[in-house]
């Protein structure tokens, strides 16, 4: 029997189901129109000849005249609505690294301001295989070509821009948390109530002024009538290593298993093909998102490279406290990311180690970085 004291969000709009989703790609698919890739036309190759460093680049300064409408729109549909959408045709063939990533920035900054994803201080991030141990604490799966299990990131809303995909693996899946959470108040009330009380997660060596290497948070976080859901399940395991945090007790980890498993359901998630040009934005407080292992390329021109922004956006809907500690807030009230002392807002244009712990690892001559001095938000 279902709980009646748990809150339940049956009628949310993000409380979406897979199979429902997958026979509407029309709700969630958005193939950019000619005149709407000519917007990206002209800014990208007016920003990229300006030599603009790309972390000082804003909305303004792109107007994208045929396509900021439909942003707004997008916009609310992450923060309010269904969650995600996928954004479909620009022209990153055509256009080279610096270029693409300016483009990606400017449709980024139409929703949001970027916020810091690492120790390093990047808003640009490169989500490739950079040989890392995943299993060690200050690893980072992005940098990986693991499976990653269902989790979110952090600020409102996670972007990631199709440069080249693998040989094959790598599927993008996506579940709705909301979804989840009412199927466990459903059907385990017990495991939904485990799951609303603290778990403790590993700032894997990237820490902010004053706080703990370490951080409590529940995965469930019912605030102000939305559902805000964050789950790492890796955090919490490497927080272990810390012995002034509370030992995993048998029924969070029979909670987490339970998620796990409602999340890599059929019934639940949504799996979408990811093609060169692809932009996918989700939001992180109702959306948990996933990637299967995958086997890349020999030739490096050829290896799998996607771009990534966290975004922090005005107007979205004002978060638990447990969020304060987590990763503090910008002046509008935003999360803002992984800020570190000393940190300064950069963009590197090829993928580099971005932490603070004992994997860092750079691929050889990724050395190109564009930066700016603009302290980290």
């Amino acid at each position: 029997m279902p709980a009646t004291d748990l809150p339940r969000f049956d009628h949310s709009p993000a409380a979406w189901r897979g199979p429902e989703m997958a026979a509407c790609p029309e709700r969630w698919i958005w193939q950019l129109a000619q005149d709407q890739i000519a917007d990206l036309d002209e800014a990208s190759a007016r920003l990229d000849a300006s030599g603009r460093d790309i972390v000082t680049i804003t909305a303004e300064d792109a107007p994208l005249p045929r396509l900021a409408a439909r942003l707004a729109e997008m916009k609310q549909d992450l923060l309010y609505g269904i969650g995600f959408g996928l954004i479909r045709g620009v022209p990153v063939e055509g256009y080279g690294l610096r270029r693409s990533a300016i483009a990606f920035w400017c449709i980024g900054a139409h929703l949001g301001a970027a916020v810091s994803q690492n120790a390093k201080g990047h808003v640009l991030g490169h989500v490739r295989d950079l040989g890392f141990d995943y299993a060690k604490p200050s690893a980072r799966g992005y940098q990986t070509a693991e499976r990653l299990p269902y989790h979110c990131d952090m600020g409102d809303v996670v972007g990631l821009l199709s440069l080249r995909t693998s040989r094959s693996g790598g599927l993008s899946s996506i579940v709705s948390s909301v979804a989840l959470y009412n199927a466990m108040a459903e059907r385990r009330p017990d495991l939904a109530r485990v799951l609303m009380q603290p778990t403790y997660r590993d700032r894997r060596d990237e820490v902010p002024e004053g706080r703990k290497p370490w951080y409590p948070m529940p995965v469930f976080n019912p605030h102000g009538g939305y559902l805000f859901t964050h789950f790492v399940r890796s955090t919490i395991r490497k927080a272990q290593r810390f012995p002034e945090v509370p030992r995993i007790a048998p029924e969070q980890a029979e909670a987490f298993d339970y998620l796990d498993a409602l999340a890599n359901g059929p019934d639940l998630h949504l799996d979408m093909e990811f093609l060169p040009g692809d932009v996918q934005f989700l939001c992180n407080h109702t959306i948990l998102h996933s990637r299967t292992k995958y086997v890349d390329w020999d030739e490096p021109g050829r290896k799998r490279h996607l771009l990534r922004l966290w975004l922090g956006c005005p107007g979205g809907p004002a978060v638990p406290e447990p969020y304060v500690e987590f990763q503090g807030l910008t002046g509008e009230g935003r999360p803002r990311g992984i800020l570190c002392p000393g940190a300064v807002l950069n963009s590197p244009l090829e993928a580099e180690d971005g932490g603070a712990g004992d994997t860092a690892k750079r691929l050889p001559g990724a050395a190109a970085v564009t930066r700016a001095a603009v302290p980290a938000r």
